[in-house]
């Protein structure tokens, strides 16, 4: 094993437990009842395209190098010099106050409270069985990504620990094996313009905070989010432009999510039951009035009983 992917070992069982500790402490019991599990093969069915969402995005993130090569783009094309005459060093303020136990504090929330707020959204989601709102959090999601990665190839910026004389690079100073783990997403570390963390920490917050009910999630989310922002800014990373933009992005991808949510997953839905028409892949319910069995095709929304006509809304995430 390469020391590059040796950080996502060593997140991956943190990230468990990490969520095992927001079930806990920040679902109300209440709802932990209210919500039965769903079985199985219900649950690979309808987590399946969001997961191939993810997988593209994750795709799309690992090709930036090759499309780089691909298009001839010079490797060391920098629009650093733009940032620092718009603020200047007015970043190395956030270092004035630097302490080792800072340091580590602030590189936990970037890389931990940040992991976990997006995979922790995702997850409560699934498991509240709040079906629209995960649609917008997965069209946000890809969208922040898809209007990033082209400022990513075209318009590179170099993190500010790299480029101001009073700033360091505190989080990558701390291991090398940080760094190699950042740079599977960020090769160059200059993905700076517009902030990920930003965009999608306050894209994530926006959906907890207006799209459920999880009121002490609401509560971590934003002060989460808050002290991402600023870890960014403190650990020599991004600038604060890259804050603005990666807000703008946010603002802008909630936005589209959730006013145009119906007809883009409506399209997704078409083809997908088509597939599983191809496939032959069904689902087999009881009709609410007769309670005869019925087959279903599970992206289809609904299913029609034989024996009484009733109709009968269904996905596999959120029927019970």
């Amino acid at each position: 094993m390469t020391s590059t992917y040796l950080m996502t070992v060593i997140m991956l069982p943190l990230l468990a437990l990490t969520t095992a500790a927001g079930f806990r402490f920040l679902i109300p019991r209440e709802i932990k009842q209210h919500y039965s599990r769903i079985s199985l093969r219900r649950f690979l069915i309808g987590f399946g395209p969001f997961f191939v969402c993810a997988f593209l995005v994750y795709m799309l993130m690992q090709s930036q190098s090759y499309i780089v090569n691909a298009l001839g783009l010079r490797v060391n094309a920098d629009y650093t010099g733009y940032l620092v005459m718009i603020e200047g060093d007015l970043v190395s303020h956030f270092q004035s106050f630097a302490t080792p136990l800072l340091t580590y504090l602030t590189a936990f929330v970037y890389l931990m409270a940040f992991s976990f707020l997006m995979v922790f959204t995702f997850i409560v989601l699934i498991y509240t069985r709040n079906l629209h709102a995960l649609e917008e959090y997965t069209i946000a999601f890809i969208l922040i990504y898809i209007i990033a990665f082209p400022f990513y190839i075209f318009i590179p910026v170099a993190v500010t620990g790299h480029t101001l004389p009073n700033v360091s690079t505190l989080l990558y100073d701390l291991s090398p094996i940080i760094e190699h783990g950042v740079r599977i997403a960020d090769p160059l570390l200059d993905n700076d313009f517009p902030s990920l963390h930003a965009a999608l920490s306050i894209m994530a917050t926006l959906v907890v905070v207006f799209r459920t009910n999880l009121e002490r999630y609401k509560v971590f989310s934003i002060v989460s989010t808050l002290a991402i922002l600023f870890s960014t800014l403190y650990l020599g990373i991004h600038w604060i432009t890259d804050l603005v933009g990666g807000t703008l992005l946010a603002l802008v991808s909630y936005y589209i999510a959730t006013r145009y949510r119906e007809h883009i997953f409506g399209v997704a839905h078409r083809i997908l039951t088509v597939v599983e028409e191809r496939l032959k892949i069904v689902d087999s319910i009881f009709c609410t009035k007769c309670s005869k069995e019925v087959t279903v095709i599970p992206h289809s929304g609904f299913a029609e009983c034989s024996g009484c006509g009733e109709k009968i809304e269904y996905h596999p995430l959120t029927y019970v």
